[in-house]
C-alpha cells in the first residue's frame, strides 16, 4: 500500500499493522453527498477501500446524510450551499452507484456495508449530545487543527454550524464502533484534525483503540487538485461523463503522472507497473493507453472498450468508425429546417459553458464542424448541413468532440 502510494499519516501504524495481520479488521470512509456524483478526487479513496477487502477486510462506506446538512468547512474559503433533504436524498442515490462497481457488498465477513449517518445523527438530541460529547471537546483543540486555521487565516467566516461538522465526524465514528466494530477510519490528508478528534473521543467515551489513517491529497504534476480540468469535473457517473470522455482524461494524463497514477488507480501487479515506468519518449503513449484502459475498465466495465476504441478510430484515423461513446444531440428535421446556431450546439454538448467562450473558441480557430474551422459565430446548422449524412461531428480544439444527429 505505501509502495502504491495510498499512505500519508496515521495514529499507530505499527499497532495497526499488527492488527491487520492478526485478523479481519473493519473500517470506514464518509462521503458527503453534496453533489449526484463522486467525481475522479474521490477515486484514490475508493481504490484504498478495494485493495483494504482484496486483503481481506470489512470496508464501511458511509454516505453522509446527515453531515451533508452541516457541511464540511475543510478546505473551503466559504461556507457550502445548504442543501435540502430531496437533494440530499437524490445526491445519495447518485453517488452510491459507483461503489458497487469497485466493492462486493453483501453479508459476508469481509462484504461491504453501505450505512448512512442521517439514521443516527437526525435524531439525536441537541442538549443531550452537547452534555454527553461537547464536553471532550475543547476549543482550544479545535482550533489547533489545520483546516480551522486555514480558513481562520483567510479571514473567511466559519459558521457555528460548520465548526459542529469535527464533532459530529467524531460521534460517526464512536457510532460505527459500537454498531460495526469499526476500528479504522480512512481519509484525505485534509480530513486529519476530524479523525484524530475521533480517536479520542473513542478512548474517552468508550476506552478503545481506534485508528485513523489518510491518504495523501493528489495533485496533478502542474500543481493542480486531481478531479477538476478546464471542462470541470471529471465524473464517474456515465449520465454525468461518457465512458469515452473518462477514458480520454486518462489518456492525456501528463507524463510526469503516469507513474504515479499506474500505481493508485490500477491493479496492475508491480513488475508490469516498473516495466511500464521505463518507456521514454513517444513510447509512454502506450503507459497511458494501458492506464486508460485499466481505469475505465473498473469503472465502466470491459464491454466499454471495444466501443471506446471504435471512437477513438473515427476520430482519429481515417478508415472511420463508431461514434457511440460520444456525447451526442438529437435534433428533428423541423428543429434543423429553421436553422440551429452552431454556438447553441456547442453548449448542448458541453464543449464549452457560455456563449462567450464559444465566440472566443471560434475566433481562436479551435472550433470545428466535421474537422472544418467554423469562422463565423452566426453559423446556423441547416439541412445543407447533413448532406453527407445524418451525423454531424462538431470538435473543441483537438480532444473534444460531440455528434449532431438528424432524427428521422
Amino acid at each position: 500500500m505505501r509502495w502504491r502510494g495510498f499512505i500519508h499519516q496515521s495514529t499507530d501504524l505499527a499497532a495497526l499493522d499488527e492488527a491487520m495481520t492478526g485478523g479481519r479488521v473493519v473500517a470506514y470512509l464518509g462521503f458527503d453527498a453534496t453533489a449526484s456524483s463522486l467525481h475522479v478526487g474521490s477515486l484514490l479513496q475508493i481504490m484504498l477501500l478495494r485493495h483494504f477487502q482484496r486483503l481481506g477486510h470489512k470496508p464501511i462506506v458511509l454516505v453522509g446524510g446527515g453531515t451533508t446538512k452541516v457541511g464540511d468547512p475543510t478546505g473551503k474559503d466559504a461556507s457550502r450551499q445548504l442543501l435540502d433533504s430531496d437533494t440530499i436524498s437524490a445526491n445519495i442515490d447518485g453517488i452510491s452507484k459507483v461503489f458497487s462497481k469497485f466493492l462486493k457488498f453483501g453479508d459476508g465477513p469481509t462484504d461491504a456495508l453501505m450505512v448512512n449517518n442521517d439514521d443516527w445523527l437526525s435524531p439525536l438530541q441537541y442538549l443531550s449530545f452537547l452534555r454527553d460529547y461537547g464536553r471532550h471537546f475543547t476549543i482550544n483543540r479545535m482550533l489547533s487543527f489545520e483546516s480551522v486555521k486555514q480558513r481562520l487565516a483567510r479571514e473567511s467566516p466559519l459558521s457555528f454550524l460548520e465548526f459542529n461538522y469535527m464533532i459530529l465526524q467524531s460521534y460517526d465514528f464512536l457510532e460505527l464502533n459500537r454498531r460495526h466494530g469499526a476500528i479504522l477510519q480512512f481519509g484525505g490528508s485534509d480530513q486529519w484534525g476530524n479523525i484524530i478528534s475521533g480517536v479520542e473521543l473513542g478512548r474517552r467515551v468508550d476506552g478503545v483503540q481506534l485508528y485513523g489513517l489518510t491518504a495523501p491529497l493528489l495533485t496533478t504534476a502542474d500543481g493542480k487538485k486531481m478531479g477538476k480540468t478546464a471542462d470541470g469535473a471529471v465524473w464517474l457517473n456515465a449520465d454525468l461523463l461518457s465512458p469515452y470522455e473518462y477514458w480520454q482524461f486518462w489518456r492525456n494524463t501528463a507524463d510526469a503522472d503516469v507513474s504515479k497514477f499506474l500505481r493508485i488507480f490500477t491493479e496492475l501487479p508491480l513488475e508490469r507497473i516498473e516495466e511500464l515506468e521505463k518507456l521514454e519518449g513517444a513510447k509512454i503513449n502506450d503507459a497511458k493507453i494501458v492506464l486508460a484502459d485499466e481505469a475505465t475498465r473498473m469503472l465502466h466495465g470491459d464491454d466499454s472498450l471495444a466501443q471506446i476504441r471504435a471512437t477513438a478510430a473515427a476520430l482519429f484515423s481515417s478508415e472511420g468508425g463508431s461514434t457511440a461513446s460520444l456525447r451526442r444531440v438529437i435534433l428533428s428535421p423541423s428543429e434543423v429546417e429553421e436553422g440551429v446556431p452552431v454556438i447553441d450546439l456547442f453548449i448542448s454538448l458541453e464543449l464549452g459553458k457560455s456563449k462567450g467562450e464559444i465566440k472566443r473558441l471560434i475566433a481562436g480557430g479551435g472550433a470545428k464542424m466535421n474537422d472544418e474551422k467554423i469562422s463565423d459565430p452566426a453559423l446556423s446548422v441547416s439541412m445543407e448541413s447533413f448532406a453527407s449524412g445524418s451525423e454531424i461531428k462538431l470538435s473543441a480544439g483537438k480532444k473534444r468532440h460531440g455528434i449532431v444527429e438528424l432524427s428521422k
